[in-house]
């Protein structure tokens, strides 16, 4: 029953539902991901929350192009897919939605100015998913930046919310946010090389088969990674102070990635898919914390 003051819950019950929301959005994350899950944790809670919601409909797209059901045909999935895009964008209009997710993510966005300029280039990398098999040196451009740079370009908006001249403030970080969601990128390429080609058909690293890699294409594209790193490294220390040591934890943890591969021959990769274990991701996040998001350095973090 609303009592006489109007302050119950049951008052304004799409409060609830907002809750609820979130709280799914939460959920997907903690269901995914283990290391970007850990990081998130990191982070204050407003923007904890924010980075939730972009994850979960990140990771609700990722499933309908790389998990599909027995029986789906690709042309479902672009159905689903186009569907999917609708209701966000129509969610970031009224700021509902039927769907959990996308009403979490739709709170996000309208809160931190995301808008279509970022959304529309991910769902068409998505979209490439469904459509191509191999890329070229400029489609793989186009994909990266729309399946992973504009999602980092999204949590700098989550990340400047409440500050003043987010307009500066994001111009300044959005460059160092692209380098770090490339080579998050790049390396989960290289960690997924052979369930991609194997169990997706799909070939993204120009110049490296998955069926023959040579130790060379390798290399070059982990020394291409260790340049994005270093180049996004240089922003952590221009970040928001409640955002540097999740940020600086997320950057350590891909680079221990990299190094892990670096140290792995590529044919071995190919069949085993290379991890940080537990305890290395829980050591990294604390050297992050008591370093208080001040970021080691390149030849340090990268290399190491």
């Amino acid at each position: 029953m609303t009592s006489t003051s109007g302050r119950d819950t049951e008052a304004l019950p799409y409060h609830h539902y907002d809750e609820v929301a979130e709280q799914t959005a939460a959920l997907v994350i903690r269901s995914y991901s283990s290391s970007f899950g850990l990081a998130s944790r990191l982070l204050t809670a407003p923007v904890r929350r924010d980075v939730h919601n972009i994850y979960a409909l990140v990771r609700v797209a990722d499933e309908i192009v790389d998990a599909p059901r027995p029986g789906q045909t690709v042309d479902q999935r672009r159905a689903e897919l186009d569907a999917l895009e609708k209701q966000t964008h129509a969610a970031m209009a009224t700021g509902t939605s039927t769907n959990l997710v996308v009403h979490a993510f739709a709170r996000t966005a309208r809160r931190t100015g995301i808008d279509e300029s970022l959304t529309a280039p991910f769902f068409a990398s998505m979209r490439m998913d469904l459509e191509w098999s191999s890329h070229d040196a400029e489609s793989l451009a186009t994909y990266i930046y729309g399946s992973a740079e504009v999602v980092g370009l999204m949590c700098v908006h989550a990340f400047l919310a409440d500050e003043p001249h987010r307009k500066a403030r994001y111009d300044q970080l959005a460059p160092g946010a692209r380098r770090l969601g490339a080579a998050f990128q790049k390396i989960n390429f290289l960690r997924d090389i052979g369930a991609d080609s194997a169990e997706l058909g799909r070939r993204y690293l120009v110049g490296l088969d998955p069926e023959r890699p040579s130790a060379d294409a390798w290399h070059r594209w982990l020394d291409d990674i260790d340049d994005d790193l270093a180049c996004a490294q240089q922003a952590i220390p221009l970040l928001p102070s409640g955002t540097r040591v999740a940020v600086c934890t997320a950057h350590d943890l891909f680079a221990e990635l990299a190094r892990r591969l670096r140290a792995t021959r590529p044919q071995d990769a190919c069949r085993h898919r290379v991890r940080v274990p537990g305890p290395a991701k829980a050591r990294i996040a604390a050297a992050a914390a008591l370093r208080r998001g001040a970021p080691r350095r390149a030849t340090t973090a990268v290399n190491a």
